[in-house]
């Protein structure tokens, strides 16, 4: 049984932080603290409840029976706690200024998103949190910390979708491609097969979902197992990629980096599945519709720029080359509008916004 007086929902925050994750590592940079600092407090917690809450295994922390018990309490306290806190903030607020909170990963998509939202919504706060982790994403759309979010789902590991949380398939599967030394010897193919790449060691952000789960996972089914670093900073990868030190995969609208090149590998075994999700009836149909075509204009408007991936589209008659051309808009307001960012359609739906609930 939870102890009150020892407890608090700082410590149950941990836990649901750690089931989500898998990983007390990942738990820990989530929550802005150091792997012994968290490993300490969930001891501290294991003591205070009398039992282990989770067991450590090298694929990660999992749930002990008695951990599910006490989590399936945790979580509707700290969701409660998460939609107090938001609601006394939004208080704070004009309750007559229409906003909209935007999540995403990491993607070069969203600077023209969000000019087409700017251009659609005029007179709409637009706000941005951009998070590697798409399970932290979801978590911040269901507790209505954010109204949508981009996320990447990287194929073999789907998604669990929080309850009342919906989502709308932007393109089904895109292909990774790899980032490599322009000295490479791969770097003369226009497709590199996975197998000339067996040698190199492979770069991986440890804190993306499942990124590295995922990439293992195509490895072993092609039977090969090449060395894989961690490494979190994109400057220091893009140039340990240059150096020839490691290859990496990336999103096949990324420009190249100095003295690197981006290939498609052969048969495209790494990819992810690309999904816009809010929480059930929260938008109108118009403007949720509205939402999702600014943001697969801007994708488009990157994949057709790109000439090694419109190459891709091309050669594989891919369905996203049929969709119409969608200028950016011109900026109009938006130098002078400001969007707070935050790091760790037709006509008639054009003006302000207001999500359903609110």
């Amino acid at each position: 049984m939870l102890r009150p007086v020892e407890l608090d929902v700082r410590h149950l925050r941990a836990l649901c932080a750690i089931a989500d994750t898998g990983s007390v590592r990942k738990a820990a940079l989530q929550l802005g603290m150091t792997q012994p600092s968290l490993t300490t407090q969930l001891r501290r917690i294991e003591k205070a409840i009398g039992g282990l809450l989770f067991t450590r295994e090298q694929t990660g922390s999992r749930p002990t029976p008695l951990g599910h018990s006490v989590l399936s309490r945790a979580r509707p306290i700290v969701a409660e706690m998460t939609a107090l806190v938001t609601a006394a903030r939004d208080a704070v607020v004009d309750a007559g200024a229409a906003r909209l909170r935007i999540g995403s990963v990491g993607s070069r998509a969203v600077a023209g998103w969000l000019r087409r939202v700017h251009a659609r919504f005029p007179d709409t706060d637009t706000t941005i949190h951009i998070d590697v982790s798409a399970h932290t994403l979801l978590q911040m759309v269901a507790t209505n910390q954010l109204d949508i979010a981009f996320v990447h789902e990287p194929e073999g590991f789907p998604l669990r979708l929080p309850p009342g949380v919906e989502q709308r398939v932007l393109v089904a599967r895109e292909p990774q491609f790899v980032t490599l030394s322009a000295a490479h010897e791969a770097a003369a193919r226009a497709v590199v097969p996975l197998s000339l790449l067996a040698d190199d060691a492979w770069m991986v952000d440890p804190t993306a979902d499942h990124e590295g789960a995922a990439m293992r996972r195509v490895f072993t089914l092609a039977g090969l197992d090449p060395r894989v670093v961690h490494v979190r900073d994109n400057t220091t990868a893009a140039e340990l990629a240059a150096a020839g030190e490691a290859v990496r995969p990336c999103q096949p609208t990324s420009p190249p980096y100095r003295g690197t090149v981006i290939r498609p590998l052969r048969g495209d075994p790494l990819a992810v599945r690309l999904l816009l999700v809010s929480r059930a009836r929260s938008f109108a149909a118009a403007e949720f519709d509205a939402l999702y075509a600014d943001l697969k204009a801007s994708y488009l408007e990157l994949a057709r720029a790109n000439p090694v991936y419109l190459e891709w589209l091309l050669r594989h008659g891919s369905p996203l080359l049929d969709a119409p051309e969608d200028p950016l808009p011109a900026a109009g307001g938006y130098a002078a509008r400001v969007c707070r960012v935050a790091f760790r359609g037709d006509d008639d739906t054009r003006g302000s916004f207001q999500p359903a609930d609110r």
